[in-house]
């Protein structure tokens, strides 16, 4: 275990030619996109591990369809959920509830799942590969039909961005769009095809290894 001040490493985001804030940018566009594709009605949004929110929060802040998110994000440090928190009031986004706690934990997510926008961004580079592929097995259940996973994970040796998209592929996803093969930061977009499975209460989908 590594320990790791999640409030201090936020600050490559504020540093325009940093990978991470490049990142930020990806995801909010596909963000964007994603509430372009979403159904008429509400539009539930799932974010685990959300940190301090700057991808949702901005992306929907500035979207036509502000108005109909219902988001979730889950964080585990409580200065980081409180600037989620605290911005997502400043925006007026009053759909979006930040709840301090275990993103890993499934009962954060009843009442939003399945949802039509799942982010995994900041998890999969911070877990084993083996808890990698189990919670992209519970994004069948995050996840209603027809519904957007983003995810991200780094691309250092050895890779695993490209197991990662075999892994959702073989559970029923289909692939939009991902990031160009090049070292650093990766971003995949998913499309689930099938049909939600039942949302596992009390289940534990992973262990967070840097903490």
């Amino acid at each position: 275990m590594t320990n790791v001040d999640w409030v201090a490493w936020h600050d490559s985001y504020d540093h325009p030619d940093s990978p991470l804030s490049r990142r930020l940018a990806t995801v909010r566009r596909l963000i964007s996109e994603a509430l372009d594709r979403a159904p008429e009605g509400p539009i539930n949004i799932i974010s685990a591990c959300a940190g301090q929110g700057r991808d949702l929060n901005v992306a929907i802040a500035g979207h036509p369809r502000r108005g109909d998110t219902r988001a979730r994000l889950v964080e585990l440090d409580p200065r980081n959920a409180e600037r989620a928190r605290a911005d997502a009031t400043a925006a007026g986004l009053s759909g979006v509830d930040v709840v301090t706690g275990d993103a890993a934990r499934t009962d954060n997510y009843i009442g939003y799942a399945p949802a039509h926008l799942v982010l995994m961004c900041g998890v999969y580079g911070n877990i084993s590969d083996a808890d990698v592929e189990r919670t992209v097995g519970f994004c069948r259940q995050l996840t209603a039909a027809g519904g957007t996973v983003i995810w991200t994970r780094a691309r250092w040796e050895p890779d695993l961005f490209p197991r990662i998209c075999d892994w959702y592929e073989e559970r029923g996803f289909e692939r939009l769009w991902v990031s160009e093969p090049v070292v650093g930061p990766g971003v995949g977009v998913h499309r689930f095809a099938g049909a939600p499975d039942p949302l596992e209460p009390g289940a534990v989908m992973f262990e967070f290894t840097r903490a």
